[in-house]
């Protein structure tokens, strides 16, 4: 580098995420006259460093020399040149870039690293690292922040997230959406869907987590159709319209504060908070809740199993009332083993709905209870047919039908609507006794 791009080299540092300790090994950059000094913990001796003049397309290189022990850290000095150089550890699964743009510097990392930070020091020894607040945007399918460069060394960071409380992170990757178990039209052809990592709900929101939110939300400014029933407070909420639900999203944002993420203008600064509109629009990189889209619904009900007719795999591909809150319903399902009619874990007392309480049945493999029974769950996304694939498929613009996407299975229909493939949809002002739903987040 050369000129302003070799001054920048100062304010750099490039960390990682070791994919088996997932423990931060951070890489620091400083610049030397002509040189380039990099240097990493002793800790991480089964890391080499490497560089690449390009990241799309990224051909990675060794650096050599070997490094040196210096100050109790690996070191190595490189010259530099007129070409641009990214550096990385080699073991790194976690690769935070970093490049000089005139008076910024450009950082990136994957996308599906939606449950790292971005952070940012002006003392590496010691360091006090805060959190950059500058939101992300994705390009070239990369979480990008720009940040001004100021008359202060910064070195930068990725710092893991814990898992927020009451959530399960969903890892990324591909999974294959729909399934050609049972032949409906609608879950047919099957497709290969990318999902970034997310964090999900574990369990449906409560009838007395609605109503914490809710009744800060009415204090501040929210309005909502439907004041919305639980059959007791541990119960699912149900009887809520999929405004309503976006609306509360927003609202635990706040309440958390989180940015929200659903607005009513393109420039995503007018918060969605009153009214039922279409004309919805989403800050997919805000830090808040959400609900979830279908693919991301799908992929998490699976659990991380492919193929299986529910979340909880089985060579049979069978449910029972011991697994799930549905209508059992042996003489027309072979899948079914019932026993038939309402499950009566949901029907202690006699009380309609039927529901039960979260968390009655075992969680699947990601830690997620009630993906199949109980209520079933507004998504994000308008309903059509057939599934979208690609990556992070939000649905489309609008719908034939005009109808929102609802997943999972319910307390009072038969096994067919517990399986993960299976897909349903209703008016979006709909507020049955039978719908709820769980919040994602990309924190």
């Amino acid at each position: 580098m050369k000129g302003t791009a070799a001054a920048l080299l100062g304010l750099l540092l490039l960390a990682g995420v070791h994919p088996v300790l997932a423990q931060t090994t951070t890489l620091s950059i400083a610049q030397a006259g002509n040189q380039v000094i990099l240097s990493w913990p002793t800790t991480a001796a089964n890391y080499v460093l490497q560089s690449t003049p390009g990241f799309f397309p990224a051909a990675w290189s060794n650096v050599s020399p070997a490094p040196a022990i210096v100050n109790g850290k690996y070191s190595v000095t490189n010259s530099i040149s007129g070409t641009q150089q990214f550096y990385r550890l080699s073991q790194d699964s976690l690769i935070l870039c970093i490049a000089p743009a005139g008076n910024q510097v450009v950082l990136s990392w994957p996308a599906w690293a939606s449950n790292y930070v971005l952070q940012s020091t002006t003392n590496f020894l010691p360091a006090a690292w805060s959190n950059v607040t500058n939101v992300p945007v994705v390009v070239n399918g990369r979480d990008t922040v720009t940040n001004p460069i100021s008359g202060t060394q910064q070195f930068y960071r990725l710092s893991l997230l814990a898992t927020p409380s009451g959530m399960a992170l969903i890892p990324a990757g591909s999974f294959t959406m729909g399934d050609t178990l049972d032949g409906e039209t609608d879950a047919i052809p099957i497709v290969t869907v990318n999902v970034s990592a997310f964090y999900m709900d574990t369990n449906l929101v409560s009838y007395s987590q609605w109503q914490s939110v809710y009744h800060w939300a009415t204090n501040n400014g929210y309005d909502f159709d439907d004041a919305g029933s639980g059959k007791a407070t541990n119960h699912p909420v149900q009887t809520v319209d999929w405004y309503d639900t976006v609306k509360w999203c927003n609202a635990r944002s706040q309440q958390a504060g989180l940015t929200p993420v659903y607005y009513t203008d393109t420039n995503l600064t007018q918060v969605y908070t009153n009214g039922d509109t279409d004309a919805v629009y989403a800050n997919w990189a805000a830090s808040g809740y959400r609900l979830p889209t279908e693919a991301e619904w799908e992929k998490a009900a699976r659990g991380g199993l492919s193929g299986y007719r529910f979340p909880w795999g089985g060579a049979n591909n069978t449910i029972s009332e011991s697994q799930a809150n549905y209508f059992g319903d042996t003489n027309d399902y072979s899948y079914d083993l019932g026993p038939n009619g309402y499950n009566s874990i949901g029907s202690i007392g006699g009380v309609s709905p039927a529901t039960s309480p979260v968390g009655s049945f075992a969680a699947n493999g990601y830690g997620l209870y009630d993906m199949a029974g109980n209520v079933v769950e507004w998504c994000w996304d308008w309903y059509d047919t057939p599934y979208e694939g690609g990556s992070d498929p939000r649905g489309p613009a609008s719908s034939f039908y005009d109808a929102r996407v609802l997943r999972g299975g319910v307390w009072n229909y038969i096994a067919l609507i517990a399986r993960c493939a299976n897909r349903s949809a209703d008016d979006p002002s709909a507020a049955i006794n039978y719908v709820g739903f769980r919040c994602v987040s990309r924190r």
